[in-house]
């Protein structure tokens, strides 16, 4: 490769970068943009906490209100970590199916379901300000 074309690649690349660093950023969001999600999230988290105060994710009249009461003793922010009852290290949703199979006497959902994210992000929302530990018991 001759020097003029070292040059030429050389101005190519830092023009890519110039134009990746540019004034339009992928991150930039505007208030309406972050109050519309904010809304959209707390839809979500008020759906989780229909659903944990709801016997109607079992079989047998129990909700997750009745042993985590506003999410107690859930610990979201300790997830992937081993569960004794499964034994295997698993994430929040799979000890969350545990939950819905055992006390609750129901049907598991698929991690992907919309209850799921939504009791997930109810769990989540009450933990808020917790640092995340994953693997802590």
């Amino acid at each position: 490769m001759s020097h003029d074309q070292k040059k030429t690649r050389l101005l190519g690349f830092a023009l890519l970068v110039l134009a990746a660093t540019g004034s339009s950023r992928a991150d930039e969001f505007t208030d309406a943009d972050l109050q519309r999600w904010q809304k959209q999230f707390m839809s979500v988290v008020n759906k989780g906490r229909a659903l944990w105060t709801d016997s109607g994710l079992g079989n047998n009249g129990v909700a997750c209100v009745q042993c985590h009461p506003n999410a107690a003793n859930t610990h979201p922010e300790t997830y992937p970590k081993f569960q004794q009852q499964l034994g295997k290290v698993v994430p929040v949703w799979e000890m969350i199916n545990w939950c819905i199979r055992n006390p609750l006497e129901g049907q598991p959902l698929a991690a992907d379901d919309p209850k799921m994210t939504a009791l997930q992000a109810y769990m989540t929302h009450e933990r808020r300000g917790v640092k995340l530990e994953p693997g802590k018991h």
